[in-house]
């Protein structure tokens, strides 16, 4: 003899979800969205006539009452945080054994998107990450880690306003998680090293995974792209990404050094909390908006004039040389201006 779940609730997880399906009080419109992490449907709130989006998690993640629980304790925690950054869940509930939340429904462009049509200018660029960082510092300070933060999971309203989705990876310090230990999922180019490594990860991965969406922002480019995943892989584990002034001029120093920071592989060695990297953000960005010249310095320019220093400094040195010759005998006076070319 059987379970009551096993059998049926294998066979109606896979149940097909089409236009004027009623889930719950929510009515399907169309599909919006897939990936390893779920489906999205843009779905119409009947009770309260809004317009939502519900996301499925996959069968092969949620096949047993353990996984349905675990996912239903975290993604409760993450609808209790409150913030213009973060993506509002209205409700977590199952259809037919199959777990799902219903958030808000945001009309716009995710960061993927903006980022292969448009080159912003710097200003705002750092603006959104400001924004990325407010965010991840709410979810922080309630103990909630992203660990799949990437460009497809950030959009942007109409306004402007940049929102965090997709916490189906999140896990909440000191409980169970949704993901075994030493499982890798996610997105392996936006991954710190210790999350592809498939170990423990904290707060500072997500700040990994933000460094590498700034640098993406600024260059057009993942900083760590290879043509298959254990290029990829190895690129995470292991190299340090191109200066940003390969592919970007006038690049504040201070940009490449929150950068260098952020992507660091050492944990012990990144940022170690959100608001360190929001204050270093904000004073880049207050340095160009004033137009001082200590935050326009191109790291290039940088080499340049250091160049251009030792020179000087040599040039300073010959004629210092010459200058004590002189004063310490006088009658070498025409050998020192035939040096100069000055007699």
């Amino acid at each position: 003899m059987t379970s009551g779940r096993d059998d049926n609730d294998k066979t109606q997880t896979h149940v097909v979800l089409t236009k004027d399906t009623m889930v719950s009080h929510y009515r399907i419109i169309e599909k919006i969205g897939a990936g390893g992490m779920g489906e999205v449907y843009l779905a119409e709130d009947t009770k309260l006539d809004r317009k939502v989006a519900l996301k499925f998690l996959p069968p092969n993640l949620c096949q047993d009452d353990d996984c349905r629980a675990r996912f239903k304790r975290e993604a409760h925690a993450v609808a209790k945080l409150n913030h213009p950054n973060i993506i509002t869940i209205h409700e977590v509930s199952e259809y037919q054994g199959r777990p799902f939340f219903a958030m808000e429904h945001v009309e716009g462009q995710s960061l993927t998107e903006i980022i292969e049509k448009t080159k912003l200018p710097l200003n705002r660029i750092l603006d959104l990450a400001i924004q990325i960082c407010e965010g991840l510092q709410e979810a922080h300070g309630a103990e909630i880690v992203h660990r799949d933060i990437k460009p497809s999971n950030i959009l942007m309203d109409k306004k402007g306003c940049l929102k965090i989705l997709d916490f189906g990876l999140a896990t909440i310090r000191g409980g169970e998680k949704l993901t075994k230990s030493g499982t890798t999922m996610g997105t392996l180019r936006y991954m710190s090293p210790e999350q592809a490594r498939g170990e423990k990860v904290d707060h500072r991965s997500d700040l990994f995974s933000f460094g590498a969406v700034l640098y993406e922002l600024i260059t057009g480019r993942s900083p760590f792209k290879g043509e298959h995943e254990a290029e990829e892989m190895y690129q995470v584990l292991n190299e340090t990404p191109e200066q940003l002034s390969r592919y970007r001029a006038n690049v504040p120093e201070g940009v490449q050094q929150v950068l260098e920071r952020a992507l660091n592989k050492k944990p012990e060695k990144r940022y170690q909390h959100v608001a360190d990297c929001l204050a270093d953000l904000n004073r880049v960005r207050g340095q160009i908006e004033s137009g001082r010249p200590d935050g326009l310095i191109k790291v290039v320019s940088a080499r340049l004039s250091r160049s251009r220093l030792r020179y000087m400094l040599g040039g300073a040195i010959v004629v210092g040389v010459l200058a004590v010759l002189l004063l310490l005998n006088p009658s070498s006076r025409h050998t020192v201006l035939r040096w100069l070319g000055t007699d």
